[in-house]
């Protein structure tokens, strides 16, 4: 590893129970529940996340002159470029076509996770220096195993500047959040739309409700192992229409279910008592997480009420800020969900390569920033003079 100077030591563990749960949190926060202890043991604890699943834990602690754990790092070595929602195969193809050997690779992020959030986690009291050891110790562990590179997705805009500050190269892409102006009811989210955009939402949800399906938002002791049973079934079925593999293990949601009991909401819905659809969200501190979902029958319009509606009644309820409804998407915009840029950082060994990739995302960043200031013309909110 690299010299971090006297008052630092830094590790490279392949398994997160190889620190103490206590020493990780107290890095990760209370904030975002995807950098938790509980949420990624979870899933190395299934099978999920293993060397086998092309996963293998290379996770970062750095302890203090005293020994404690300062700060620490979710990262993983790969043999792919599966379940990471930043897309690097074109940049992949064209080192492996030019002779070079672009996998291994390092990946600092949460597996199968598109949710921004934390990615060098330090102890409120660590020395201001801490996220630069983190950095150090990622290239430093990128020369050591003499991988292509090291890929830093959905971290926080401050450290995605502090990543370009320390020269990777910075990426930029879009997402469509939800956000909670002080709204005391969906209605009042409702009165905030332009007419026509709000009577398409008013429609969608009465359509929903004509159907009689009792949908419920579950968390806690209410999240039994049939209800996991049926969701998992759900996941497979869109994992198998849409991407032809299943990323998550059926123990991993039991597993999250136990040690994240209160920070799980599973928006259900239930045909004459049985589960036919769900969406899997995660509760932090002033977020709510869309993650998966999944239905095994055809209604118009759950899509949205389970993913979209249900969650911004659950935020309005909880009073959280926001709702980060995952990847993709632009139909979300018409249902209050406005383009929101999301930040990856690239840190590129062989020169040529990197070369290529910084031009590339000097005219991807600039295209991205169109993107979002054209589709922020095209608003569902009201105008001025509406």
């Amino acid at each position: 590893m690299p010299d971090t100077g006297d008052a630092t030591q830094v590790e490279v563990i392949s398994r997160i129970d190889e620190v103490d749960q206590a020493d990780w949190d107290a890095c990760a926060g209370d904030i975002n529940p995807t950098v938790s202890y509980g949420f990624l043991s979870a899933l190395e604890d299934s099978g999920s996340v293993t060397a086998e699943t092309g996963w293998q834990p290379q996770h970062l602690i750095v302890r203090d002159n005293a020994g404690r754990v300062a700060a620490c790092a979710p990262m993983y070595l790969k043999n792919h470029s599966y379940g990471e929602y930043v897309f690097d195969w074109g940049w992949a193809d064209a080192y492996e076509r030019a002779g070079g050997r672009y996998y291994p690779k390092l990946q600092a992020s949460v597996p199968f996770t598109p949710v921004t959030g934390p990615r060098l986690l330090c102890r409120p009291d660590a020395d201001p220096s801490a996220p630069d050891v983190l950095i150090a110790a990622m290239k430093g562990l990128c020369a050591r195993l003499e991988v292509s590179s090291v890929h830093i997705t959905f971290p926080e805009e401050h450290e995605w500047k502090r990543f370009g500050e320390a020269d990777l190269l910075l990426r930029a892409g879009e997402q469509f959040h939800w956000k909670n102006d002080g709204y005391a009811t969906f209605d009042d989210f409702l009165g905030a739309l332009s007419s026509r955009k709000r009577k398409n939402i008013a429609k969608e949800r009465r359509k929903v409700a004509e159907v009689g399906l009792d949908i419920r938002s579950l968390t806690g002791d209410d999240l039994t192992d049939d209800i996991w049973d049926a969701f998992y079934r759900f996941y497979m079925d869109t994992s198998d229409r849409k991407w032809g593999q299943a990323y998550l293990s059926r123990s991993f949601f039991s597993l999250l279910g136990e040690r994240l009991r209160d920070r799980v909401m599973l928006v259900t819905a239930f045909d004459d008592g049985k589960p036919v659809a769900a969406a899997l969200n995660l509760i932090g501190k002033d977020a709510l997480f869309g993650r998966n979902w999944g239905c095994i029958a055809d209604y118009r319009f759950l899509h949205f009420e389970c993913c979209y509606y249900r969650a911004i009644d659950f935020a309005i309820e909880r009073g959280l800020a926001t709702v980060e409804a995952g990847a993709q998407g632009p139909h979300k915009l018409q249902r209050g969900y406005l383009p929101t840029k999301t930040y990856s950082a690239h840190w590129i060994r062989d020169p040529r390569l990197r070369e290529a990739i910084e031009d590339f995302l000097r005219r991807e960043r600039a295209a991205v920033d169109a993107e979002i200031e054209y589709l922020g013309t095209h608003s569902p909110f009201k105008h001025s003079g509406d």
